[in-house]
């Protein structure tokens, strides 16, 4: 589940984030010039910035980054890995959380305003379709000053269909911003809710002739976030990312001996846009995740696509844990199957 970045059609802030779960199959993913089969998940949140915020998501990223170089993934259709991207949420569902930190520099009352985000999330599969979310997120900002806890939120989400042959997925969900369960000075006294739906598909069904662009995926989600408040405006969010699975290359279309860590990078772009008020808002996020069994690690530039989304280049920098296989036999698996 994801919560998107802009709210009810406000400046967007470090886009707050959202964890999914996962669709188990077995795959197969290059480790150290060996072949290793797996069976997989991943998951998903936002954050933003501050030195307790880079110093925790970068002691996560380095312990991803020591165990073996596995990989596995939450949303798996066929041959397909879905990652758990940063602003534009995945079609998966699963058992994981999710850390990021966000950089951004938006226009506010009295000028630009520089606005730092700690989020978190942690997701949890009810049965294997079908999973809950909470979220928070801490924030820090310029111009005026304050800082503390944004509204929490909490989502479900439903897998609703996987065909393998296409690797296509597509899933549905509900996240509610709990207005008043956050500090005066960050959070609204309203509360939103954004039905979303989701969708992802691979190109591995591609022919022979187009084989180099079966690692191509492209993920998407739309939805309204409508407001509670009285005058309150309602928003559409929307947002795609287009990735390049260089995973995927290697172990289904040609091993061209890429060493690790290159081995597990997925390049990517995410563009998560809003629209109220008349007015069109979003980032362009160039950037790029590393996963392996465990985990994933993934670092985004933010850049607005007008003066009303930002004045500069932001940040994202996300790192995520994989319960459903860290812990398959305990917190990592489904409350009923």
């Amino acid at each position: 589940m994801h919560t998107p970045a802009t709210r009810g059609g406000q400046t967007p802030r470090a886009a707050p984030f959202i964890v999914t779960a996962a669709y188990a199959r077995c795959f197969t993913y290059a480790a150290n010039a060996a072949r290793v089969t797996c069976i997989t998940r991943i998951a998903h949140v936002a954050c933003s910035r501050s030195g307790l915020a880079s110093g925790l998501v970068l002691g996560l990223a380095f312990g991803l980054s020591t165990v073996p170089s596995i990989a596995q993934a939450h949303a798996i259709a066929g041959d397909r890995v879905f990652p758990s991207t940063m602003a534009v949420d995945d079609p998966g569902v699963g058992d994981e959380a999710n850390f990021e930190y966000g950089h951004q520099r938006v226009p506010g009352d009295d000028g630009d305003q520089s606005i730092n985000t700690f989020s978190f999330e942690y997701d949890k599969l009810i049965t294997s379709r079908l999973a809950v979310s909470v979220e928070g997120a801490y924030v820090m900002q310029n111009n005026p000053g304050a800082r503390g806890f944004d509204n929490f939120g909490v989502g479900l989400k439903y897998l609703l269909y996987v065909n393998d042959a296409h690797e296509f997925m597509t899933s549905i969900g509900v996240d509610a911003d709990l207005g008043g369960t956050g500090s005066r000075a960050i959070g609204e006294n309203f509360s939103t809710i954004s039905p979303t739906i989701y969708a992802g598909k691979g190109m591995g069904d591609l022919p022979d002739s187009l084989a180099y662009l079966r690692p191509v995926a492209i993920t998407a989600e739309a939805g309204p976030a409508l407001t509670t408040g009285a005058g309150q405006p309602n928003a559409f969010n929307y947002g795609f990312t287009v990735q390049y699975s260089l995973p995927y290359l290697q172990q289904h279309v040609h091993d061209v001996g890429l060493p690790q860590p290159l081995a597990n990078v997925i390049p990517l772009v995410e563009i998560p846009l809003s629209r109220s008020q008349g007015q069109t808002t979003g980032t362009v996020n160039p950037g790029f995740i590393w996963m392996n069994r465990y985990g994933q690690f993934g670092v985004e530039a933010q850049i607005p696509i007008n003066r009303a989304s930002g004045s500069h280049v932001g940040i994202l920098v996300q790192a995520h844990l994989f319960f459903d296989d860290i812990a398959p036999t305990t917190i990592g698996k489904p409350l009923f199957r």
